[in-house]
């Protein structure tokens, strides 16, 4: 069964709170990831779901508005993908891929965007770790994990990767 990708924003938020403990565990929110996007709210046009045929949630994408202050400059609008996550019971199924594919599309002509994740997965839509190399998180990571996708943009070796508030870039 194919199931539709929905807007994030047609899904109750409580039902991807679950789904995202269920994929992640409740302790997911001291991770670095949710640092980067504090204060902010989840990108609609860069956000999705697919549900599960059964008034559930099979998976979802979110992206988030964050930036990168580099020493000298103005702070460079990035999106921030993730979490990307799928219920435990459908992993494996395609699910995850179907919303990076989405994702990808409609990054057309969107900012750059950044991921933490595993290199071999998140490679074949475009990410990798040359970019990144020099960036600074509030919080750890696992370098080889922080992933950028330019989309054919350069991008500042260094600076400070935040929330992008509504005032900045």
């Amino acid at each position: 069964m194919l199931l539709d990708i929905l807007p994030l924003a047609q899904v109750a938020p409580p039902a991807v709170e679950r789904l995202l403990d269920d994929a992640f565990g409740s302790d997911r929110r001291g991770r670095t990831a949710y640092r980067l996007r504090h204060g902010t709210a989840p990108l609609p046009a860069l956000s999705f779901a697919i549900p599960d045929g059964m008034g559930g949630l099979a998976a979802v994408l979110q992206s988030w508005p964050v930036a990168l202050a580099p020493p000298e400059g103005s702070p460079v609008p990035l999106v921030l993908v993730g979490p990307v996550a799928v219920m435990p019971a459908l992993q494996a199924r395609g699910l995850g891929g179907r919303l990076m594919r989405r994702l990808i599309e409609a990054l057309d002509g969107a900012d750059p965007a950044v991921l933490i994740g595993d290199p071999g997965y998140y490679g074949r839509f475009g990410f990798s770790a040359d970019a990144t190399g020099d960036w600074t998180l509030p919080g750890p990571v696992e370098r080889h994990r922080l992933l950028a996708r330019t989309g054919g943009r350069s991008l500042p070796a260094h600076g400070m990767l935040g929330p992008r508030r509504s005032a900045e870039a």
